[in-house]
């Protein structure tokens, strides 16, 4: 065999990609023996490494590992499911989100009796809607998790497993539209002088300077901060997968440095565990240390939460005259709407003409002309 008989072979070969048993048949021709060639024979035994898996297929290989284990009517459905919002590409709290919702609906559709999918009825979500309020849940996660049934069901539609009058006059729960709870300045100012940790002051400064959300904070690599330019780079958020860049302040920024000059330049995140080979620090952990600085300046009863932080940000902007659209932008809104809620809080052109208003009126500089008629 010469080398002009080779003209036919695709060229992959060369790059360890022919199929394996035309490259036995070569590899024991003695032409190819003992041939000073520039790729190694050697090659068609080399195994491709394997690609380390996703996090988001590591959730989940758990969930349907959890599912698996579980006695649930129609399981395979709701894996198939899974599945099939994983290819859609959903976040990993999507995900969990509906295998926690499905599994809560179908281990209660056994507890009514019912064996198969198909005997599903709307009176069964229904009850199931009872129930999970009977059991003291907030209207937002009742809500989230009705989503999540009607979203399987409309995928049993599509697999004809169920009839379309599922749908039809869906549930609708009516929910609070409560105000953000921001903190009061005396209050803040009360808990920044109890803050005596060089990562910790670092932490809640940037939350109440940046208004990022604490996991977005804590997921933040070293390399997502300028410091020249004060700001931080958000690539994906965890919540709506959009990406933003968020600025801080000139205090922010001392703090920040202080923490750099102390923090292990080994690790990758920005903020970590104290544990030995901790890469990152948790939520929980955080939410203990912002506790512990509650107590400390003695506002363990004032109800404030780190996402606090956050709404602070929010309406001290507002009450500097920022536009409601670059404020959406900063905090990562999708919509215009939910960022106006902090409108409702923070208004002080209507809380000047009230008191502008009231003021007259105590005074009795109402005229007589401006009566109401009745």
């Amino acid at each position: 065999m010469n080398h002009d008989q080779l003209s036919f072979l695709n060229p992959n070969y060369f790059h360890g990609c022919h199929p394996f048993d035309l490259r036995s048949y070569f590899e024991s021709d003695p032409f190819y023996e003992n041939l000073d060639c520039a790729f190694p024979l050697n090659l068609a035994k080399t195994v491709a490494p394997v690609p380390k898996p996703t996090y988001r297929h590591q959730v989940l290989k758990r969930l349907l590992e959890n599912i698996s284990a579980q006695n649930l009517v129609g399981k395979s459905y709701v894996e198939k499911y899974l599945r099939d919002q994983y290819r859609r590409n959903c976040r990993p709290n999507t995900l969990r989100l509906t295998a926690t919702s499905l599994t809560l609906f179908l281990s209660f559709f056994r507890q009514l009796g019912k064996t198969h999918l198909n005997q599903m009825q709307k009176q069964d979500i229904e009850a199931f809607v009872e129930h999970e309020q009977d059991r003291g849940l907030k209207p937002n996660s009742v809500r989230t998790r009705l989503c999540a049934v009607y979203a399987f069901v409309r995928f049993l539609i599509e697999k004809k497993i169920v009839g379309y009058e599922l749908m039809e006059r869906k549930i609708k729960l009516k929910l609070p539209d409560p105000l953000p709870r921001a903190m009061d300045s005396q209050d803040l100012t009360l808990l920044l002088s109890v803050i005596d940790n060089t990562r910790d002051r670092a932490l809640i400064l940037l939350l109440l300077r940046t208004g990022m959300r604490i996991g977005e904070l804590l997921n933040t690599k070293v390399d997502d901060v300028d410091l020249r330019q004060q700001k931080i780079l958000i690539y994906l958020s965890d919540k709506t997968a959009v990406g933003r860049v968020v600025y801080y302040s000139e205090d922010a920024q001392q703090s920040l440095l202080a923490w750099f000059k102390i923090r292990d330049s080994s690790k990758e995140r920005l903020f970590y565990g104290q544990g030995k080979g901790s890469q990152s620090l948790c939520y929980g952990a955080a939410r203990m240390m912002f506790i512990k600085y509650l107590h400390k300046a003695g506002l363990q009863y004032s109800g404030y939460t780190l996402h606090c932080l956050r709404h602070t940000y929010a309406t001290d902007l507002l009450n500097a005259r920022m536009p409601l659209e670059c404020l959406r932008i900063l905090l990562g809104h999708t919509n215009l709407e939910v960022t106006r809620r902090y409108a409702r809080l923070s208004d002080k052109t209507r809380e000047d003409e009230y008191f502008s208003a009231m003021e007259s009126i105590v005074k009795g500089d109402r005229d007589a002309d401006d009566e109401c008629d009745h």
